[in-house]
């Protein structure tokens, strides 16, 4: 036994020998298997053994194979001698099996190392590729890129997310500009030819996010790529998760109808209905409830309400955002949801992005959700942060306080200031847009108030020649409101041939014209009847009486006055103003005089008229008193046609007990020194 270990000793000592003539590589090679090294290790270098001992010439190698036959030891010429041979025989037919063996797990190594070395260098380049498509700034470095690569499936997406996302900050002008060129690009068209070959095989996720960056591209939808994706997912709709059913969903908010975008719509929409009660994401749930919008039935509307109920108390402030817009998409009001949003965001409003912001405001006036609380936080935080807007932001945010009939009252004094300052500064648009606002919420800045119209009227002459007639009525008739006259304006919207136009439209056109030109007629008449108008303008006939049936009030000036005959209800004045309640006293309004007594006011100046109007909520600034507009100016011209002007809140009054609501019109009718007069008052900053 220890001669044959001897003799395998020396064995393994001549191969190291002849290593020494047929190279350093043979030498390294078996080194590293006679130490025992692992075969992944040393992959590398059997793969050159394999090499090597493949291309070695047959005149070399058969002198080592000869040297190895001759270094075998003989000790005696007998039995001893052909033992000993037997064994050498022996150990090199074991050396032959074993160096066949390592050859055939050289050829097992050789293919592992190739596929290893062919998925390494697919990964750099793949990799390679990536990271010249973040260093990318426009669509056409995009697609120059494509034009010099060999890209795949994943590429293919990922160009066209990449474009997209390279155009979706830019300004209206830039992305035409930069969506022209990529369209004209030569590779453009091969990018499109290969996503359509290979949106069947594509990942789930290539595919939907394919789709939705071809989408926000803007590219037409009847074309062949748009209608081919479409139809795809149709037919791979069961193999999306969750994320990709949010972002088919996201793509389809923006298409118009067709035959396959409903279809996807349809398959989408049942399979959700699935779904719901397993998604968990806020996220999701909202792609999906603003890709079903309007349309969605009332029940999965509920089952969308239902799941994201549950998963109020994930909610951030920024899922709270997004859900005023979400619900507004389905025109969907759930005051739960909404609540609970709100107050997120209150709690994170600090840094809220401008537009958020917007859609907030703006979803609410659509889902007619009213939280004073809300629009307070959001008013107040514009204000403090004011240096962060510029003049159209905040035209737009009193905007869409204006759409809530919500009165910020310092931010619109702020505004004032600006434009006051620099009326330059507002075009048009933003004119016409600062006119509705502060007319509608009746709004008098505290100071500087003339200037600030007549700044107004200022920036408004400068579009005089170029401005439509609809909008220069608009224009003047918030000046009247605001009781003042721009005079170019004015005169210029009084032209008979302007005034014949306005009057030709069609439906509720001509019936807004018609009551926008009374409402300037009324105006001209009673705030200054000294301005000269055409004999041409326009005077509505007076509409039929408007009855009006408030129980409350008229039982308790019933109980007040103590006679029916010391108030007239339903009274029809000229001017088409109705007075839900007239009394008539003495000129001290000390005394209330029967109706009968006097029925004509010219021959009795000495007699004082009360006018009691009872109004909505709808016709106050929300979550005050403050009188709208309309209904400021309806109080201003019966105070000049000889009334004094109670005002009444008819929701609140109906609240108070019958003791309290006499006590009231009794302190509101009568003179302060006719009796003492009680506390509770009606009304505040008429």
């Amino acid at each position: 036994m220890n001669n044959k270990v001897g003799y395998l000793i020396r064995t393994i000592r001549h191969l190291h020998v002849c290593g020494s003539k047929l190279g350093p590589n043979f030498r390294t090679t078996m080194r590293t298997y006679t130490l025992g090294i692992s075969r992944r290790k040393s992959a590398i270098q059997s793969v050159n053994l394999r090499r090597f001992l493949l291309n070695v010439p047959p005149r070399r190698l058969e002198p080592s194979l000869r040297l190895l036959s001759q270094g075998v030891p003989v000790y005696s010429k007998g039995d001893a001698t052909v033992q000993e041979q037997n064994a050498t025989k022996t150990l090199l037919d074991e050396h032959v099996q074993s160096s066949s063996s390592a050859l055939d797990l050289l050829e097992e190594d050789r293919s592992v190392v190739e596929e290893n070395l062919v998925v390494k260098s697919e990964r750099s380049q793949s990799q390679q590729f990536s990271d010249d498509l973040q260093k990318c700034t426009s669509p056409c470095d995009v697609l120059d890129l494509v034009s010099k690569s060999a890209i795949s499936e994943k590429h293919c997406s990922a160009c066209f997310s990449t474009m997209w996302a390279l155009t979706k900050k830019l300004s209206e002008d830039q992305k035409r500009y930069e969506k022209q060129l990529m369209v004209e690009h030569p590779a453009f068209m091969q990018l499109c030819q290969r996503l359509m070959q290979d949106s069947r095989s594509m990942w789930c996720d290539d595919l939907v996010y394919s789709l939705h960056a071809v989408v926000r591209l803007g590219l037409p939808q009847n074309t062949q790529l748009v209608q081919t994706l479409l139809r795809v997912c149709q037919e791979r709709l069961n193999e999306f998760d969750d994320r990709c059913l949010s972002v088919v969903a996201t793509a389809l908010t923006t298409m118009g109808k067709s035959r396959n975008v409903d279809i996807l719509q349809a398959g989408l929409q049942l399979l959700v209905e699935t779904r719901i009660p397993k998604i968990s994401n806020i996220f999701m749930l909202q792609s999906m409830m603003k890709c079903f919008g309007k349309d969605a039935s009332l029940s999965l509307k509920r089952k969308f309400e239902d799941r994201v109920l549950k998963e109020l108390d994930h909610l951030t402030p920024q899922n709270a955002q997004h859900m005023f817009i979400a619900l507004a998409a389905m025109n969907h009001c759930s005051i739960l949801i909404l609540d609970a949003s709100s107050n997120k965001i209150i709690e994170g409003i600090h840094g809220t992005p401008f537009w958020q912001l917007i859609h907030v405001l703006k979803s609410c006036r659509i889902l007619r959700y009213r939280n004073v609380v809300l629009y307070s936080a959001i008013a107040n935080y514009v204000t403090s942060h004011i240096y962060m807007w510029d003049t159209k932001q905040i035209v737009l945010f009193l905007s869409a306080f204006g759409g809530l009939r919500f009165r910020p009252v310092e931010l619109m004094d702020i505004l004032a200031e600006k434009v006051t300052s620099h009326p330059e500064s507002l075009n048009l648009k933003d004119i016409l847009s600062v006119l509705w606002v502060y007319s509608l919420l009746n709004h008098v800045p505290k100071r500087q108030n003339q200037e600030f119209l007549e700044s107004l009227n200022g920036a408004l002459n400068n579009y005089l020649t170029r401005i439509s007639n609809v909008d220069l009525l608009k224009a003047v008739y918030s000046f009247c409101i605001l009781e003042y006259l721009p005079q170019p304006a004015l005169s210029q919207v009084l032209q008979e041939d302007n005034l014949n136009e306005l009057l030709k439209s069609d439906g509720l056109n001509k019936e807004q014209n018609e009551m926008m030109l009374h409402c300037v007629n009324m105006c001209l008449e009673l705030d200054s009847p000294s301005f000269t108008k055409p004999a041409t303008v326009f005077i509505k006939k007076p509409s039929s009486p408007l009855v009006s049936d408030l129980p409350e009030v008229r039982m308790a000036l019933l109980k007040l006055l103590g006679d029916e005959r010391m108030f007239q209800q339903n009274i029809q004045r000229p001017h088409d103003y109705n007075i839900d309640f007239e009394i008539k006293m003495d000129a001290d309004r000390k005394k209330v005089l029967p109706v009968t007594e006097v029925d004509d006011p010219a021959d009795a100046p000495d007699v004082q008229r009360v006018a009691v109007l009872c109004a909505s909520p709808s016709a106050f600034c929300f979550g005050t008193r403050h009188p709208q507009g309309k209904l400021a100016m309806k109080m201003r011209h019966l105070k000049a046609l000889g009334y004094h002007v109670i005002l009444v809140h008819d929701q609140e009054f109906k609240k108070l007990k019958e003791e309290e609501a006499i006590e009231c019109l009794k302190g509101e009718i009568y003179s302060t020194d006719a009796f003492p007069v009680s506390d509770v008052n009606l009304q505040d900053n008429i």
